[in-house]
């Protein structure tokens, strides 16, 4: 059995699951969300919980148990608490702003590069070195930090670029002088 399938979901308060069809709707004081579930797996909610089962041990369905039970944990996380991600900019001249919700950034490039973040996140920049994306749904979050993060990535003799806060740049040993 997966470790991580069988494990219920815990809804907190203020938060509502329910079940129609082959979707599966969270509502919360951040927003709501919704994700379709694969037909072979069933999900039920009780007791302030969710218990996601599958129909037989095959290859397919093992996996899909745990992925699904993922998915409905992140959709009642986001939609209680949110996510964030949290990027450093490192290097001389690089620097970032907001024009009304777009974020400009100056990283080094002969032009400026501007971003529209998509429906839901909402992008921070608390210093011109720092940017902080947050929204409900997880995989968009980490979706669009690692679209920023991809302008300039980090590079490995300087340590320059666009680097998550927590994110360790294994350093390279430079050319040495003859």
């Amino acid at each position: 059995m997966s470790r991580v399938g069988k494990k219920p979901v815990d809804i907190p308060n203020g938060v509502t699951v329910t079940k129609s069809g082959n979707k599966v709707i969270a509502k919360g004081p951040k927003g709501e969300l919704e994700c379709e579930i694969h037909p072979n797996i069933s999900v039920e909610v009780k007791d302030n919980q969710v218990i996601v089962t599958r129909p037989s041990d095959s290859k397919q369905n093992r996996s899909l148990h745990g992925l699904t039970r993922a998915l409905i944990q992140n959709m009642v996380t986001g939609v209680s608490e949110s996510y964030k991600k949290v990027l450093d900019i490192v290097g001389v001249g690089y620097r970032v702003e907001l024009k009304g919700k777009n974020l400009l950034m100056n990283i080094g490039y002969s032009h400026p590069i501007y971003l529209v973040p998509p429906e839901g996140i909402t992008i921070e920049t608390p210093t011109q070195t720092q940017i902080i994306v947050s929204g409900i749904d997880k995989q968009l979050v980490g979706q669009v930090a690692a679209k920023i993060r991809s302008f300039r990535k980090p590079e490995p003799y300087k340590g320059k670029g666009i680097k998550y806060s927590d994110e360790q740049i294994i350093r390279k040993a430079g050319k040495t002088a003859g």
